[in-house]
């Protein structure tokens, strides 16, 4: 890199640029700026090379990285590379095949609804007492099981997005910049009422709130997407759920493929109901 412009410098500039053309990103300033974490982590000097690159890819959450895995996130790195080259010359783009052959898609992980219920609960379980840590992770976990949105989507709404009278949810500017709503089942929006009440004992409700929040010294702002998946991470390990899917491991994502099959949890939409609900 040069010296005279520090890699995070470059990386503010292209996400600004990115924006103003329109452009959501709201998962790549993440991955952005934990490239640019690795990179100063790493003491490297000089223009970004193949192998800089690649290292930061195998660095996968909770060490489950697979190639599949590897190879995605430098794919999701090569836009911003691309842009970078005409001023650092010497940067390297990595080739596509430098972790073997490109990866077809891979089979997710379907949940039990079983599974889900077990999930939900131990969400609920979470601590300290009495804080809105554990109703904000049943609420988030439950939304994208019951309406198939990508956790980036759901962080993102804001209390405006989420009509409860009406019972739809919007979602807007998506990876593809365009904005779209999706129905909620009575029982999401039971679930998502009881959740809207129990926040507002904590914080206060403006449209353009986030709808997650987070909580402690965090409170108000919106949740975390690290955070999210350390917490799913925690509770899918202690719960020793199978894996079913392709992957090293059942991941948060994978919880948006149950809404194909149309599954309402039953203890997220109503917890005295014992047996499956499903949408009509």
């Amino acid at each position: 890199m040069s010296a005279s412009v520090p890699l995070q410098i470059r990386v503010d500039d292209y996400l600004a640029e990115r924006r103003q053309l329109g452009f959501a990103l709201r998962s790549q300033d993440t991955l952005l700026a934990s490239f640019a974490d690795f990179v100063a982590e790493q003491h490297h000097d000089g223009p970004l090379t193949a192998d800089v690159m690649g290292a930061w890819a195998r660095q996968a959450q909770s060490g489950r990285g697979t190639r599949e895995t590897w190879y995605r996130r430098l794919q999701k790195l090569r836009p911003f590379i691309r842009n970078l080259q005409p001023f650092e010359p010497q940067t390297e783009m990595p080739e596509a095949a430098i972790f073997g052959p490109e990866p077809g898609r891979v089979a997710p992980h379907i949940y039990r609804e079983e599974e889900i219920v077990a999930l939900l609960n131990a969400a609920r379980q979470l601590g300290p007492p009495g804080d809105l840590r554990a109703a904000t992770f049943e609420a988030l976990f439950g939304l994208m099981a019951a309406t198939g949105v990508r956790v980036c989507e759901a962080l993102h709404l804001q209390d405006r997005d989420v009509d409860l009278k009406g019972g739809v949810l919007t979602v807007r500017e998506t990876e593809f910049a365009k904005s779209r709503q999706a129905p909620l089942h009575p029982s999401t929006v039971a679930a998502l009422q009881r959740f809207r009440r129990r926040r507002g004992r904590d914080v206060s409700s403006e449209d353009d709130s986030p709808f997650f929040t987070g909580t402690g010294r965090h409170l108000g702002q919106t949740l975390g997407e690290r955070q999210v998946h350390r917490v799913f991470n925690r509770l899918r390990d202690r719960l020793d759920l199978p894996n079913r899917g392709a992957h090293a491991a059942p991941r948060l994502q994978d919880l948006r493929h149950n809404s194909e099959f149309r599954i309402i949890p039953s203890n997220f939409g109503n917890r005295s109901h014992a047996g499956g609900s499903r949408a009509n």
